[in-house]
């Protein structure tokens, strides 16, 4: 699994869902997003490369994945 394409796919939707006015909102949004169409081995190496330091992911990204962990495990 290519971490690289992960993250670029992960921020094509941090990018999308920014638009949204209520962060908390937003953050959701990206989280629901990743939980519904990526499998479970994507959602666990894009945790697991957050874990590791999460180089090249927007902010957005790190913090949805962060405050939606347990949803997205």
């Amino acid at each position: 699994m290519d971490i690289h394409h992960l993250v670029k796919m992960a921020n094509q939707i941090g990018d999308f869902f920014e638009a949204e006015p209520d962060r908390q909102q937003a953050l959701q949004d990206i989280a629901a997003h990743i939980k519904r169409f990526w499998d479970p081995r994507m959602r666990k190496a894009i945790i697991n490369h957050l874990e590791n330091g999460g180089e090249g992911l927007n902010f957005i990204v790190s913090e949805a994945i962060s405050s939606n962990r347990q949803l997205l495990a």
